[in-house]
């Protein structure tokens, strides 16, 4: 691509044909998607005739109101809102208070610490012994049991280390000859400047808290207690009949297909309408935190 000398912007060969590969992989990422709306609301005689359609011939809304007429949907949401609301800030507080820790060259034991941290990412003591130890502490059936089992996530506090690393050690050192203490720099100091790495790391959070349901698969089992993500797998490897519809004069409109691409939309849509917020900060907080100074 190159500009002419009226300011024109000039698309050579090489620009022409890397346009449409990528025009062309788009395609192939969005349409799967946009092929599951279409499937949850067309009718189970249109999705019969054309499993891959561009356009629906009729809408229907059954499918979804289906799905939200069934206390399972609304036992999800609030559940894992729940866990969101007590899980983010547990999440991010201990992720953040240990990245700093681990970026200051002052801090004792620094190096035998970082391998300890580094270790778990590679061996773990496995299910059984999992399990037996969320039982011995008695929160088995017990939303506890998701929130608290995942505190530090090993690869973004690692990510976010390497951004405080980054900041000039001079502003820590002014602060302290102005008589500040740790806290005082990591929350007026440290934090603002580090908005981007915070924003991904939280908009990371929020993605693996909105998509848990194997702590909770393992843990609980009351299923008014199941977070969002577990329902849905429950209604993806069901059927209609399985979920004890009483929606026989619906047939031809609420079918199995329908209601599970009505379930995945349901559950992906808010946290797609979260990121765009948090786009702005997003590729730079994971470029910066990615550079190992």
């Amino acid at each position: 691509m190159s500009v002419g000398s009226k300011g024109r912007v000039r698309f050579n060969l090489f620009d022409t044909i890397n346009f449409l590969i990528l025009t062309l992989l788009a395609l192939i990422i969005i349409y799967p998607f946009y092929n599951s709306i279409l499937i949850s609301l067309v009718p189970q005689r249109d999705y019969i005739r054309t499993p891959f359609m561009l356009f629906p011939k009729k809408i229907t809304w059954d499918s979804y109101k289906y799905i939200f007429e069934s206390p399972k949907i609304i036992y999800g949401y609030r559940n894992i809102l729940i866990i969101l609301l007590f899980g983010m800030p547990y999440n991010m507080l201990l992720t953040t208070f240990t990245a700093y820790a681990l970026s200051r060259d002052s801090f004792p034991g620094k190096k035998i610490i970082m391998g300890l941290i580094i270790f778990t990412m590679y061996f773990g003591g496995g299910l059984i012994p999992y399990y037996l130890l969320i039982r011995g502490i008695g929160l088995v059936n017990s939303l506890a049991s998701v929130v608290l089992t995942y505190g530090v996530n090993t690869f973004y506090m690692i990510i976010m280390m390497n951004y405080f690393n980054t900041i000039p050690a001079s502003l820590e050192e002014s602060a302290r000859i102005d008589g500040a203490n740790e806290f005082v720099i990591l929350f007026r100091i440290m934090l603002p400047l580090a908005l981007p790495i915070i924003a991904t790391v939280f908009l990371f959070f929020a993605v693996d808290r909105w998509n848990e349901w194997f702590s909770a698969m393992l843990f609980l089992r009351d299923g008014k207690k199941w977070p969002l993500q577990l329902v849905l797998r429950n209604i993806v490897m069901s059927t209609i009949d399985d979920l004890g519809s009483s929606y026989a004069s619906l047939r031809q409109t609420v079918f199995p297909a329908g209601v599970k691409m009505a379930s995945i939309v349901v559950t992906m849509a808010p946290i797609m309408l979260i990121y765009p917020f948090l786009q702005k900060y997003f590729m730079k907080g994971i470029l910066i935190g990615a550079i190992k100074s």
